[in-house]
């Protein structure tokens, strides 16, 4: 009768390698893939330090909405919401036409990142992955004008709007504006990194032509910086004052110039000027509750890839 020995796996033939030790006997554990660290009680105190300091000015804005200039002015000033809130909030809304305000910085902001993620993400892949005469000047180019001023081009910029018949409109905010300089670099830098050339010339052996290009190979891979760019474009158009306030009018202001108007008299209400100010934030808030799983997803992804 024959017996047969158990087959023998690789697990089986690798020797048994002892605890790596340091100094004093003390076992070193090694962390393995999959495994997380945890923080000791100096991290959860700066993270609620830093969390803290985060939602502090947010909180003290609806602490002095909801209360009267007098209370707001006190020393020490008051620390916990009052009730004036919704009063102040009613007459911040009327007094400076929040609701109109707040429809054109939805135009203005929502049509400038559409305009710059569609605009960047060709240039970028444009300048980080075609061949083309005069490239490196063109992108030098192309940052130099980070360097100039934006209030140098305000008086032709604006006897520009002027001369077209723009003044006082939406368009003479939305137009100057539909490309950046720094959306062009921050495409082109991504891309340059994290789109393989192999990619590009399999599309192109395939037969697709350079918009199907984009669309099918270039657009997946730039999600995730599209939506870094696209977060900071929009907060950027939203909060942007100096130029709308002097292309716009009262009759057609964003909610920057709206607020503007509405603490612009000798004595303003701080009460209801911070009244204002929490509604101007509230949209800002909402797009990141909406979106803010998709944008924290994409540079959690763009981080994994890089």
């Amino acid at each position: 009768m024959t017996t047969t020995s158990p087959i023998k796996t690789a697990a089986d033939l690798t020797p048994a390698r002892p605890p790596a030790t340091g100094s004093g006997g003390r076992i070193r554990l090694r962390i393995g893939a999959g495994q997380q660290l945890k923080g000791g009680p100096f991290t959860y105190v700066a993270l609620v330090i830093v969390g803290l300091g985060s939602i502090f000015p947010l909180y003290w804005t609806l602490v002095a909405a909801s209360h009267d200039q007098q209370r707001v002015l006190d020393s020490p000033p008051p620390l916990l919401p009052g009730g004036r809130l919704w009063s102040n909030l009613q007459a911040a809304w009327d007094q400076a036409h929040l609701g109109k305000a707040i429809v054109n910085s939805v135009v203005v902001a929502g049509c400038i990142t559409v305009a710059t993620l569609f605009f960047c993400t060709l240039a970028g892949y444009a300048f980080a992955k075609m061949r083309f005469r005069g490239r490196g000047f063109l992108m030098t180019a192309v940052i130099a004008t980070l360097t100039i001023p934006p209030q140098l081009s305000v008086v032709p910029l604006f006897m520009m709007m002027s001369d077209i018949g723009w003044g006082g409109k939406l368009e003479s905010v939305i137009f100057p504006t539909l490309v950046g300089a720094f959306g062009v670099f921050f495409m082109r830098q991504y891309l340059l990194e994290a789109l393989p050339y192999e990619l590009v010339e399999a599309a192109k052996v395939d037969g697709a032509t350079n918009f199907r290009i984009v669309w099918s190979v270039v657009l997946p891979v730039a999600r995730p910086a599209m939506m870094v760019l696209g977060m900071l474009t929009f907060v950027q158009a939203w909060n942007d004052f100096f130029w709308p306030f002097l292309a716009l009018n009262q009759q057609n202001p964003t909610i920057q110039v709206a607020l503007g108007q509405l603490s612009a008299s000798y004595t303003p209400d701080q009460s209801i000027v911070m009244a204002g100010a929490l509604i101007s934030t509230l949209p800002l808030l909402l797009v990141f509750v909406i979106f803010g799983k998709q944008i924290v997803g994409g540079i959690m992804s763009g981080a994994v890839k890089g």
